[in-house]
């Protein structure tokens, strides 16, 4: 697809339609453990609902993701927008953990169709030069959600006078409708005409075929994706667990859920501030590098949350955290479009978010019964670790450097130049000598 002024401007929409969709995510996702607690959840409850949010999830992104490689993504961003709203919602009315679990789960379903059709559409129509800037421009979208989701939660949410089971309903009832604005931002960010294009072609001639062609196995073995899934799992982990714990560790110390807020939002603009800059961050230093050192550093830090810090050294640490686990998800998006078969994209997506969603049910889980065991800073240790051993699997990805970067640099040439420079040099030479000797 030619890349011009106009052309930029479906993703603009695909941001803010994302913005507006995780806003409610995050919103809900504290309210949702303030609401559990009000019900009497205790740390491990809390962290089995939070790993609710996931498990749908984890059976449905594959199925979802050969649909969106045979087909159309907006109606998916549709539907995960609905869903979201319901979820929100129906959580705030619920009045059991057995059904706050359940809705949760729904919620978490509704992201992740949001999630791959949106995901899909940004590998569908980057340039390969153009996909680690459009990749970091689309989570831009998901870190101002980040941003504001958890700041007006925290608002809303208050324990004041026994208040919470209240005012947390309240805090879901309004993320469901920050959820439905995001359905009235869809509009033309897939136009008419591209189902009819190559990937709709592909579609239909290709409808029976393509699974066969390449399985899932497949997609599993190529070089790069692995690395880009469990790295991905290792950053999403750490952000999830985060979101779900630190109001637990608020509760612990004492600290306001207005000041939980706040600090979730500053490592979401952390975030932002990573994205910014990821283009010239990787020209520096180069995509491993920059990987291996962001989930090293950022390890360390998430076992430093564990430590008795005051709010200030919280709210330091947390925007570095932000800074460096911003780094890990577009990034990992770029590795994995990038060492998958093109006709499988969307697939080796989806099996990324597969990775994220068994991380976001595994992890919370286990982050619940460490808590219960060992205290409410052992989680963050235990996040501590998993970032270590991304950094160690971001060496992995060594193999799949080069090629990016060659493609970057040739890119606005790379269709035009080398392909006519072969058949002119190679074939006239020996042909112009042949006539001299004749």
């Amino acid at each position: 697809m030619p890349a011009g002024v106009g052309d930029r401007r479906w993703l603009l929409r695909l941001v803010v339609a994302f913005a507006f969709s995780q806003a409610a995510v995050s919103m809900a996702r504290p309210a949702v453990s303030y609401r559990a607690l009000a019900l009497g959840a205790d740390e491990r409850a809390v962290g089995v609902i939070a790993g609710v949010y996931a498990l749908l999830p984890l059976f449905a992104a594959v199925p979802l993701g050969r649909r969106t490689d045979r087909g159309r993504c907006v109606p998916l961003l549709a539907v995960g927008a609905a869903l979201i709203g319901v979820g929100c919602g129906l959580s705030g009315t619920a009045g059991s953990l057995a059904a706050l679990a359940a809705w949760s789960g729904v919620m978490g379903l509704g992201h992740l169709c949001f999630v791959i059709g949106a995901q899909s559409i940004v590998a569908r129509r980057s340039a390969p030069a153009e996909q680690d800037r459009d990749f970091g421009h689309f989570t831009i979208g998901a870190s101002l959600g980040q941003l504001v989701g958890p700041v007006a939660a925290g608002l809303l949410v208050s324990g004041q006078d026994g208040a919470m089971a209240r005012t947390s309903a309240l805090a879901l009832v309004v993320s469901a409708g920050v959820a439905a604005v995001s359905l009235t931002c869809l509009r033309r960010i897939e136009p008419p005409a591209a189902p009819g294009g190559k990937a709709g072609r592909a579609g239909r001639a290709g409808r029976a075929e393509r699974p066969g062609k390449v399985p899932v196995r497949r997609i599993l073995r190529t070089r790069g994706v692995p690395s880009g899934i469990l790295v991905s799992l290792a950053v999403l982990s750490a952000t999830d667990v985060l979101t779900a714990y630190l109001p637990v560790i608020g509760e612990d110390r004492g600290i306001s859920p207005t000041t939980i807020g706040v600090l979730l939002s500053l490592r979401a603009a952390a975030a932002i501030a990573c994205r910014l800059v990821m283009t010239p961050m990787i020209q520096r230093v180069g995509r491993t590098a920059l990987l291996t050192v962001s989930c090293l550093l950022g390890g360390l830090l998430c076992a430093g949350i564990a430590l008795p810090v005051p709010v200030w050294g919280l709210a330091l640490m947390l925007v570095a955290l932000g800074f460096l686990l911003g780094v890990g998800q577009p990034l990992s998006m770029t590795t994995v479009v990038r060492a998958a078969p093109a006709e499988a994209r969307s697939t080796a997506l989806a099996l990324r978010l597969t990775g994220n969603r068994l991380g976001q049910v595994a992890a919370p889980a286990s982050a619940g019964l460490v808590a219960g065991v060992a205290g409410t800073g052992a989680p963050f240790m235990m996040l501590g670790v998993l970032l270590l051993g991304a950094a160690g699997l971001g060496v992995r990805s060594t193999p799949r450097d080069a090629p990016p970067a060659t493609t970057t640099t040739t890119a606005p040439t790379a269709h035009s130049t080398p392909a006519p420079e072969k058949p002119l040099t190679e074939p006239t030479v020996p042909t112009g000598r042949c006539r001299h000797r004749r």
